[in-house]
């Protein structure tokens, strides 16, 4: 079986949130059951140098955008034992960011059109593509109403998955014609058509053959008004083919044992260099080292998806009535980073926040924590949760999506549960919860147990990958792959 993941981006190449994790991971995983993976992304400037220079150009191809033809070289590096084809295109992909350009509709344009283009240079006949989010979304729509008629596609299935159901790629009615090279008939409510403009997102939802998302209660959660965003009649038209699988992590990649980012190394049964590690932590934030003092971290994006209203009704009161510590890192609305810095302020010995993003001091913060708090208001799986737990860091969180699925309430009657959970959006409900987690930090016996559960709970992506091989052999259904169907075809001719 083979299997093609079009991308926008990818650990190590790329990085602006949790899909380049995914797109990370997933392959490795994947090949290492046997899968011929690989996966297709755009060729950033971003990329770094050392990547750029090992990339080897193995074909290039023409891309129609709208009225325009555009040239696409395509690249390819082996990583990791797994194929990477980067599409390159200078006008396109050589900006100072991934995302929030003038002409991202465009851009995304010519990426999926890209795609498929390229497959037909390299020869690449894949079994399933596999697209991400809605900068890939239009992959699967122009695979399935213009590409299948032609002889070297019409074997590829598609599929789908739903990252973030809120960013959909929404662009103006002219882009059918001017960007995607589609005729007036594709903007309906039954395709492209989306309150008078077109969404890409919708596009991939309703022409994959298979549809995913992050985590099981996620798959349930989007089917309604409140987490839809406008989708739900889409995604409940296909809900037969909807499905929810949960997200994992790298855990060689992240590894308290032997993670290069953290001073003092660790593991489930011996957890003294996690107390090594918070002190060195305190000390580098300024506050007073004392491992008596519950600390509580928070790696996230700084924005009201995350919760953080929640936390600015309640938090002054947690520090007049609690005896606890909390660093911040992450970046986002004015609104919050000025929030955390007058905390700072106010709290000098209480709070410290990192404003701006850094991935060796957020694996060092981890290390440090005793509690780790994500109140998300929605979260399709969630990323620092399962970080959290791999490193003994127990989350505090709110039960939804990918929350629910992965952190279950501590019971102090059967010593059952990995972290604490509230279920209402609520700050009360929220402070309620910390302080109930606050109160079992001093019983050093039994938070030893709860950090435990926490540290060996599976955040891997091994099940998962199963999962994702299961589906693309359902949709496959056991027949030989596309080149063997046409060897055999050509052979009896």
């Amino acid at each position: 079986m083979k299997v093609l993941f079009a991308v926008s981006e990818c650990v190590p190449f790329v990085k602006s949130g949790g899909l380049a994790d995914v797109a990370g991971a997933l392959p490795k995983e994947l090949a290492l059951l046997g899968i011929e993976t690989a996966v297709m992304m755009p060729k950033y400037s971003l990329i770094a140098e050392d990547f750029r220079r090992r990339m080897v150009k193995k074909a290039e191809c023409e891309v129609r955008v709208g009225w325009r033809r555009q040239f696409c070289g395509i690249e390819h590096l082996e990583y990791d034992g797994v194929s990477y084809y980067f599409l390159d295109h200078e006008y396109y992909f050589n900006r100072d960011s991934l995302y929030g350009h003038y002409d991202d509709g465009e851009r995304f344009a010519f990426f999926s059109r890209a795609v498929l283009e390229a497959l037909y240079a390299l020869n690449f006949e894949t079994d399933v593509i596999h697209t991400h989010d809605w900068h890939a979304g239009m992959v699967n729509y122009l695979l399935k109403e213009e590409y299948r008629k032609k002889p070297f596609y019409q074997c590829m299935k598609s599929v789908f998955t739903i990252h973030n159901l809120q960013f959909q790629g929404v662009f103006p009615k002219e882009a059918v014609h001017d960007l995607l090279g589609l005729d007036i008939s594709h903007f309906t409510t039954e395709k492209l058509e989306f309150y008078g403009d077109i969404n890409y997102m919708k596009g991939g939802i309703i022409a994959a053959d298979r549809v995913t998302t992050v985590s099981p209660t996620y798959r349930d959660e989007i089917l309604t008004p409140y987490y839809g965003e406008r989708l739900e009649g889409v995604l409940s038209d296909k809900k037969d083919v909807l499905t929810g699988i949960l997200n994992g992590i790298d855990d060689v990649l992240y590894d308290p044992l032997n993670d290069p980012h953290i001073d003092y190394h660790y593991d489930a049964v011996n957890r003294d260099g996690k107390r090594k590690n918070k002190a060195v932590i305190q000390k580098t934030f300024g506050l007073p080292v004392n491992e008596d003092i519950p600390l509580i971290s928070m790696v996230t994006r700084l924005t009201k998806q995350k919760g953080i209203d929640l936390i600015k009704r309640v938090l002054h009161e947690l520090f007049e009535e609690e005896d606890m510590q909390l660093i911040v890192l992450g970046t986002g609305e004015a609104e919050f980073e000025n929030y955390f810095r007058y905390m700072e302020h106010a709290f000098p010995e209480r709070c410290k926040a990192y404003i701006g993003f850094h991935e060796p001091l957020s694996r060092k913060i981890y290390a440090a924590s005793d509690l780790f708090l994500m109140p998300s208001k929605f979260e399709p799986c969630g990323l620092g949760q399962l970080i959290a737990l791999r490193y003994g860091a127990v989350p505090v969180v709110r039960e939804t999506g990918g929350l629910h699925d992965t952190v279950t309430a501590y019971q102090e009657a059967t010593g059952e549960g990995n972290g604490f959970t509230f279920a209402h959006f609520n700050a009360h409900d929220m402070k309620h919860t910390v302080k109930r987690a606050l109160s079992f930090y001093h019983r050093k016996e039994e938070w030893g147990s709860i950090v435990q559960k926490a540290m060996t709970h599976d955040v891997s992506w091994a099940l998962s990958a199963r999962q994702y091989q299961g589906l693309y052999s359902r949709e496959i259904k056991g027949e030989a792959p596309c080149s063997r169907v046409k060897k055999a075809l050509n052979n009896a001719f």
